[in-house]
């Protein structure tokens, strides 16, 4: 006989979520990382907790594995798109596309109005190319480095690349999100558009004015110095040439003819390990074992900086 499946009170709805909040307090208090491992305990406490009070309300443990296997495979997409978004910055700063980005940035933005311009740029690039993951993890690394160079607080210059890459985002006719809720809704594109700038344009007006403000209080007298620092250090280490912006010029293109972003991002990471190769022989034999051979040690180095960086987003590397 198959149980009758129940519908959850109220208090064992709750139950779980408040067990998940107290456990994670008690990580906060007793763990220095808590992300080392024990928040993912606590996850898994939880989900256990929720497996029992769904095992008691009639539903069977086949019912719920297909639910969670329905769950981890709607989210594996943006799990690989972390994956390569790290091992794109990896190449890319190796190639020394992200560090040429930074010295013609420093030549061109004024501090005072750079927090500014930081939220029109990536609110063009993700309008441009409909996708807020792809701008911040390209050209908003590169504005975040510029910022960094400048003088300003890292968390201020993220608010502004992500306030840009997520309104053209929003607004972009490209963004899928933006496609499949007009189409969820019944009504058209321009439709849902026009609709939400009535509170996007507001906030994002909002947004301008106050950075705006922010670059004109600010005192920038030595960031002209600290710019020409980072410069100098950047001419030092790279080969810093304007043909480097061929692959952000290449991904953009790809991104904006619809293709879908996992094989774009895994080609802005080919083109960066190729053009690695290509303009920074030089740093990659000072990175490499120096075996003597140019074409082995390039495969390593590109190889490591793509690995590396990837496993930032999952702490699998010292």
């Amino acid at each position: 006989m198959i149980p009758e499946k129940r519908t959850p009170t109220l208090f064992q709805a709750l139950l779980p979520i408040g067990l998940l909040i107290v456990l994670l307090g008690f990580n906060v208090s007793f763990f220095d990382d808590t992300l080392a491992g024990s928040n993912q305990v606590v996850l898994m406490l939880a989900g256990a907790l929720v497996g029992l009070i769904g095992y008691r309300l009639g539903y069977s443990w086949m019912g719920m594995r297909l639910q969670i296997v329905k769950t981890i495979s709607t989210a594996l997409p943006a799990i690989l798109i972390l994956l390569l978004i790290g091992a794109l910055s990896g190449t890319w700063l190796l190639s020394g596309v992200i560090p040429a980005l930074i010295y013609y940035g420093l030549s061109f933005l004024s501090p005072v109005i750079f927090l500014f311009a930081a939220v029109i740029i990536s609110g063009i690039v993700s309008l441009a190319t409909g996708s807020s993951w792809s701008t911040i993890a390209t050209i908003g690394v590169a504005l975040l480095g510029i910022g960094s160079a400048m003088g300003f607080n890292e968390a201020m210059v993220a608010g502004a690349i992500i306030s840009g890459a997520y309104f053209g985002d929003k607004m972009s006719p490209m963004s899928d999100t933006t496609n499949l809720a007009p189409a969820v809704a019944g009504t058209d594109l321009f439709t849902h558009v026009r609709y939400m700038m009535f509170t996007t344009v507001p906030s994002m007006t909002i947004t301008l004015v106050i950075f705006l403000v922010i670059g004109f209080s600010i005192d920038t007298g030595p960031f002209a110095a600290q710019g020409n620092d980072v410069q100098q250090v950047i001419a030092a280490t790279f080969n810093v040439s304007p043909w480097l912006f061929l692959v952000p010029a290449i991904l953009f293109t790809i991104i904006m003819l619809k293709v879908p972003p996992l094989p774009a991002l895994a080609v802005g990471v080919l083109l960066g390990g190729i053009f690695a190769v290509i303009f920074q022989p030089q740093l990659i034999d000072s990175l490499s074992d120096h075996s003597g051979n140019y074409a082995r040690d390039a495969y390593v180095v590109v190889k490591n900086y793509l690995w590396l960086n990837s496993c930032r987003y999952w702490r699998c590397a010292n």
